[in-house]
């Protein structure tokens, strides 16, 4: 049976710590490697990761004695990895029973496969932890990775599904220090173009949401996302040594398509009374796409017709919750 690396990339998140790696030691692939690398945690990281090495063989970890951020970290990690296959994880993320063997089974019996990703199941943390989970068939196909993610403008993969080769990893390289905010988007174009990617019809892992992390900060954050989105893109289109023969034609669509999202994100946002971030937004798309001063992507509007409406009865419903 193959062999499988975790990383587990720790910051203040030692109260989540003790499920994630849980839940790697309890799958059904025992011949695994478990390191945690905590990135400088001023919670209790640390401890629990010590504690967590001492009770099994399989865990080992790392403490830094300053923060160095995700990006190094998550590089660390693929310098340390040998195994077969590998997977980085997330400390507030968990991985759901029979992750691990689903996905080496796959590439264990198809060599040209470098990546495998599937479903997850999103847990916010104000709710109770999700404990009946309806896995699904599992069966599963042959992606277009590059073609999907292009025609999204965006990710297409969950990083606590993303199993994949390690020899392919370590052909790739490590992830883009200059893309903070879209390594993960970026990592995924490059193994498209490494190799087949195996889309799993099926949950593989748990993907927690934190409420803090919602509501204004993700408005605030929406120009960032979708230049970081942009930004990765051009990393690819640009650096990479494995283009397919349809680039042109698949860089065209990837822009087209973020710059009609950004556009009505930015109506949206005017419409909600959010001039500048509204400005900004169309000042983003049109930049990319001029003609969308002149032809705008009305198939777009009924979408953001239903989702400003929808915003306006939650905020009705909350005000007279609070009365």
């Amino acid at each position: 049976m193959a062999k499988v690396d975790i990383v587990i990339p720790c910051y203040n998140y030692g109260r989540f710590l003790q499920l994630c790696v849980n839940s790697v030691l309890s799958q059904s692939i025992s011949d695994i490697r478990v390191l945690i690398i905590d990135d400088s945690s001023s919670d209790n990281s640390h401890a629990v990761a010590k504690s967590l090495a001492a009770a099994d063989p399989r865990v080992s970890f790392i403490s830094h004695g300053k923060n160095i951020g995700h990006i190094r970290t998550y590089n660390e990690g693929i310098d340390w990895i040998e195994s077969d296959y590998f997977l980085l994880l997330s400390a507030d993320d968990l991985l759901v029973p029979g992750s691990l063997e689903r996905a080496s089974d796959i590439m264990d019996e198809n060599p040209d496969i470098v990546m495998t990703h599937g479903n997850v199941v999103e847990w916010y943390d104000h709710i109770p932890f999700p404990t009946e989970i309806n896995i699904g068939d599992c069966s599963w196909n042959r992606e277009d990775l590059l073609r999907a993610m292009c025609a999204a403008g965006g990710n297409r993969v969950v990083t606590a599904t993303a199993i994949v080769r390690t020899s392919a990893q370590k052909s790739i390289g490590g992830y883009e220090i200059d893309l903070p905010h879209s390594a993960d988007m970026a990592m995924w174009l490059r193994f498209a173009a490494e190799g087949s990617i195996a889309r799993i019809h099926g949950v593989q892992a748990i993907y927690r949401r934190h409420v803090s992390n919602m509501s204004a900060f993700y408005y605030a954050e929406q120009l960032r996302d979708y230049e970081q989105r942009k930004a990765a893109f051009d990393k690819f289109f640009r650096t990479s040594p494995k283009l397919p023969s349809n680039a042109v034609e698949l860089e065209q669509q990837a822009y087209r398509k973020l710059a009609e999202q950004a556009y009505w994100t930015g109506v949206k946002q005017l419409l909600l009374g959010r001039a500048s971030r509204g400005r900004a937004l169309l000042d983003f798309a049109t930049e990319i796409a001029p003609h969308l001063y002149y032809f705008p992507p009305l198939r777009y509007l009924g979408k953001i017709l239903v989702s400003i409406a929808r915003e306006a009865a939650s905020r009705r419903l909350s005000r007279s919750n609070e009365s």
